[in-house]
């Protein structure tokens, strides 16, 4: 494949506008923050305190702000109102080009490696990839027609996986507002069900590992905040410990199946059950909750999960350590303890709606990895 380098093929010739000598004009502006919405917000001139951009429809605009996020975005003109944008945005404009195309290689890892190869900054959002460095960037050289199927085809499998993704969302959804039904929240409590604080509900609440773990490539799980998901483990980033070392840390806690794992920094609140044949460890960051025979596991999941405990979490924070939920907070939590019958009939509809998210998620990780494929096929 030939290329020529981002420079050369770019038409745009960088115009600003100061929306607020036009007050009573109403932009459709695209900004960094409102990227995630899929939508551009409309403002008047009144509203736009700063000079941004002046583009136009099919223009492809390149963040430069904390570019591993990878942000491209092409703008739509959705409406009859002059487009503009932020001025962290790299505008490329080439009308032999199909600008999703050119978006769709953007998103690729091959020019993703190459944006974050050359930032400055000192991390997180403070960095920024440089536009003359971006310049000087390969671009593929493609006939449009070719350009134009693989649009084609990488759209057709990106709605399928979006519309995977969103059948997983309804189903996580359709099981919140099934516990809401059955159990109703806890400030109004109509089924009057007891309500008593965690540490009441708990035979064991402690953290993981306050000392630094002795590491190893493989072995058995060392879990931190990261790996603790909301009903789930994510294991592609995760540390191992060896038997000596597994040994060492047990004579605190020995995790073990239905054992609620929970968030204690970061993002604090997230929790998921131990599932059986598991043998795990935690680091500080994690917490461990182990419910008197009383609570099932699976409702008391969704329970820390549920709005009303993650207000309550939520309110344990404080100005001094908003990134973390101690055992003590913990304990304070409050819940409340339905009548056995009613957590189990909770429990084996989560089941049905699980085998459902099972077949959906099979369907999600192939077209994942055809899309990987066809990236890989395109792009490099």
């Amino acid at each position: 494949m030939k290329y020529k380098k981002l420079k050369e093929i770019n038409e745009y010739v960088s115009k600003s506008i100061s929306p607020m000598a036009m007050p009573e004009q109403k932009f459709e502006m695209y900004s960094v923050p409102i990227y995630d919405t899929g939508h551009p917000e409309y403002l008047f001139g009144s509203e736009i305190a700063s000079n941004k951009l002046q583009v136009q429809k099919n223009d492809v605009l390149l963040c430069k702000i904390n570019p591993r996020i990878n942000r491209v975005w092409v703008v739509a003109d959705e409406s009859e109102y002059p487009c503009i944008a932020s001025s962290e945005w790299i505008v490329i404009r080439n009308s032999e080009y199909n600008p999703e195309f050119l978006a769709w290689y953007f998103r690729s890892s091959k020019f993703q490696q190459l944006m974050v190869s050359e930032v400055t900054g000192i991390g997180g959002s403070l960095t920024r990839a440089q536009p003359k460095a971006i310049a000087e960037y390969p671009v593929p050289i493609v006939e449009r027609t070719e350009q134009d199927k693989i649009v084609n085809v990488l759209n057709k499998i990106n709605s399928v996986i979006t519309a995977r993704k969103t059948e997983l969302q309804k189903l996580d959804d359709l099981v919140k507002s099934r516990f809401v039904e059955m159990f109703g929240d806890m400030k109004n409590n109509p089924k009057s069900w007891p309500i008593k604080s965690f540490s009441e509900m708990s035979e064991i609440i402690t953290d993981g590992e306050h000392a630094t773990p002795k590491r190893a490539t493989q072995g058995i799980y060392l879990l931190s905040a990261r790996n603790v998901m909301n009903h789930h483990l994510q294991l592609d980033q995760v540390d191992y410990i060896d038997e000596l070392e597994y040994g060492r840390i047990a004579k605190r806690i020995i995790p073990s199946e239905g054992d609620i794992l929970i968030s204690c920094s970061g993002t604090v609140g997230r929790c998921c059950v131990i599932p059986a044949n598991f043998k795990c460890q935690m680091v500080r960051s994690v917490a461990l909750i182990r419910f008197n025979k009383k609570i099932n596991p699976i409702f008391a999941e969704y329970m820390i999960t549920s709005e009303d405990l993650q207000r309550q979490i939520g309110a344990s924070k404080t100005a001094s350590s908003q990134a973390n939920l101690f055992q003590g907070k913990i304990a304070k939590l409050q819940g409340f303890i339905p009548d056995e019958g009613t957590q189990l009939e909770f429990v084996d509809f989560v089941k049905q709606v699980d085998k459902s998210k099972v077949a959906v998620q099979k369907s999600l990780d192939e077209m994942q990895v055809l899309f990987d494929a066809l990236m890989q096929k395109y792009f490099g």
